[in-house]
């Protein structure tokens, strides 16, 4: 039986230090995949001459790659009932392709890099939310997941950041601002060898069983498939932020300037999702989605309809937002619908199932925007969007009533 969510919050201090540790983790490896993101899609086009629909099957290729892991991993973590071991050998792995994103003599080494970086993100991802739900109470778990995912985007924000300063420092050396994000990779490892903890006991009650069956797919209550279905159909609508980057390229930003459009993403990103997560745990988490479904319908037609950087600046925002919105969310609902010994399992497929169509929505958005423009693109987007909208808005009964 899945655990119910208990309304009210608890102070900013009752969430526990290895929350803290994991936002902290999360924070550094992002500053350093963001710093090298914030400049790849344009490296890609503009130096190695790939093409928006190349931009968007590698991005796609490398979420969906990040999905798939998690599937395993969340389930061999519930099996083994320790996930740390996991979480290391994740952030262990991405930080490891960081030096090769300076030394590639060609996009294939860039793909090969983005490749297994994604594999490691796949590693980690399930283990650790679900070490969050596993070392946190009902009634803080929205705030802890939205804490989390604050701090991660505090990283996503500063690496572009840091980008921009590099970039204008070195004179547009992409490879000497590939070189000091390696940096911050080796840090966010450290902290989770010498800082981050494993519970005295994962509540598994499983550890001789064989990992993924079918059976333990199938305790999954309905709830819990709904959520995931929703997260699909809202994942169509949300394709890679790299489009995001071309749209400011597109617009005439200089190479310098491009990190500016994650910066603020993000800034706001992280600001709301703490705030976010707190409100989830004391109010009805399905509204909160709904009002995040349109946040970024209204991103899209922003991006869409209104000129010039007015556009690309509204739209940036509104997508930050709807991020803070809905990503911290979507975590505490599969949370409350999974049962305690299949949290890795229920995370994972998850992911799974987001990052396929994470993966279509990044192919169909680069076939889009070569052959109608990205007007086109960001319309499909929130077609897409208010989709998932009419699907959450008529499963939420249910939703409700299950979790």
């Amino acid at each position: 039986m899945a655990e119910t969510a208990v309304k009210g919050s608890k102070p900013p201090h009752a969430i526990p230090a290895g929350v803290w540790a994991l936002g902290f983790v999360s924070l550094f490896m992002d500053v350093s995949s963001e710093m090298i993101h914030a400049l790849l899609p344009v490296y890609m086009v503009t130096v190695l001459g790939a093409s928006a629909l190349s931009v968007g099957i590698i991005e796609g290729i490398a979420e969906a790659t990040a999905a798939i892991t998690k599937v395993f991993s969340g389930a061999i973590s519930d099996w083994f009932g320790k996930r740390k071991l996991l979480v290391l050998a994740g952030y262990g792995m991405a930080a490891l392709t960081k030096p090769v994103f300076p030394l590639a003599p060609s996009i294939d080494w860039l793909v090969a890099a983005r490749f297994i970086d994604r594999v490691g993100k796949g590693i980690r991802g399930a283990p650790r939310d679900a070490l969050i739900a596993d070392i946190t109470s009902p009634e803080i778990r929205g705030a802890s997941f939205g804490l989390r995912q604050s701090l991660d985007t505090v990283g996503a924000f500063l690496g572009p950041a840091l980008a921009l300063v590099l970039m204008w420092w070195t004179a547009d050396r992409f490879a000497t601002v590939f070189w000091i994000a390696v940096i911050p990779a080796f840090v966010s490892v450290g902290i989770v060898l010498f800082l981050v903890k494993e519970p005295a006991k994962v509540a598994t009650g499983n550890a001789a069983r064989v990992p993924l069956r079918r059976q333990d797919l199938l305790r999954l209550p309905a709830a819990y498939w709904l959520i995931t279905a929703v997260a699909a159909i809202f994942t169509l609508a949300r394709f890679s932020e790299a489009f995001l980057l071309l749209d400011a390229g597109r617009l005439g930003l200089p190479v310098m300037l491009v990190p500016l459009v994650l910066i603020g993403m993000n800034l706001v990103y992280a600001l709301s999702a703490y705030p976010i997560g707190i409100l989830a745990d004391r109010f009805d988490r399905v509204t909160l989605l709904l009002i995040g479904v349109g946040l970024l319908i209204a991103a899209d037609l922003a991006l869409a309809f209104l000129p010039g950087f007015l556009g690309l600046g509204l739209g940036v925002l509104l997508w930050g937002l709807h991020m803070g919105t809905t990503q911290g969310v979507f975590a505490a609902l599969v949370a409350d619908a999974a049962p305690a010994d299949l949290r890795g399992t229920a995370f994972g497929a998850f992911n799974l199932v987001s990052g396929v169509a994470l993966l279509l929505a990044s192919v169909i958005a680069g076939a889009l925007w070569e052959e109608a423009g990205p007007a086109v693109t960001f319309v499909a987007g929130a077609a897409f969007a208010a989709l998932a909208g009419a699907t959450l808005f008529a499963m939420k009964a249910p939703i409700t009533q299950k979790t």
